[in-house]
């Protein structure tokens, strides 16, 4: 054979197998830059899991969560509120652990009442009545639309290291402070699975609605990694 042809196949069989090296090796970089930019939703967020009305993280802590009810002190004088400050003051020194104090907006679900009025104009033979009520459920629709119709809620976290008895520590710790409230005619409650889940989707969720028959199935969302790019 020709030693020119020789050396010619033997700098293709060389070039050749150095392109299949390279597609192979970008091709394994790409896959594992993928599977680093690709993070679950407890990873994010920190929690490992959520069973009964306990929540674990990831760092190796132990939280439960209670909501206060709807209560307004608008009607209260300035004596009441000065009294049921003190109430609450006097009732809440007990437990000097720290806990943290959360208020998030939520969007109304007005949904209920614009059915309402929906019925009461189709079933209504009044013509005045009728006009008022399109024009309510067109003013309703619009804060529906615009998502305007929110409302505040307040919770109050407490926390432990995750170890032997933390779980009886933290819920004797609970009911301990929901009684303190109580005590004070404040309504609470002390927050179970399906309650604790809504609340991590209210407060790492900027597209949570309000989803009261929400699925608290086990789900396992990725968060994808996006590169920047300039417009």
């Amino acid at each position: 054979m020709n030693p020119l042809i020789s050396i010619a196949v033997l700098v293709i069989t060389l070039l050749f197998a150095a392109g299949v090296f390279f597609f192979l090796n970008q091709q394994k970089k790409q896959a594992k830059s993928e599977t680093q930019a690709q993070v679950t939703a407890q990873e994010f967020t920190n929690v490992k899991d959520i069973r009964m009305k306990y929540l674990y993280t990831r760092d190796g802590y132990i939280f439960m969560a209670l909501k206060m009810e709807h209560f307004s002190i608008d009607l209260f004088s300035k004596r009441e509120k000065v009294v049921l400050t003190r109430q609450l003051t006097a009732e809440l020194s007990g437990d000097q652990q720290p806990f943290k104090f959360i208020a998030a907006s939520r969007p109304v679900d007005i949904s209920p009442l614009i059915n309402e009025y929906t019925e009461r104009l189709v079933s209504s033979t009044n013509q005045k009545q009728k006009e008022i009520l399109r024009k309510e459920i067109s003013v309703l629709s619009n804060y529906a639309l615009s998502g305007e119709v929110i409302e505040r809620q307040f919770y109050l976290l407490m926390w432990e290291r995750t170890e032997e008895g933390a779980e009886r520590s933290i819920s004797r710790r609970m009911q301990d402070l929901a009684g303190c409230f109580e005590n004070c005619k404040v309504p609470v409650e002390i927050l179970k699975e399906k309650e604790t889940a809504r609340l991590c989707n209210l407060i790492n969720n900027p597209a949570y609605a309000h989803l009261e028959d929400m699925s608290d199935e086990p789900t396992f969302p990725i968060l994808q990694e996006q590169e920047n790019r300039s417009a």
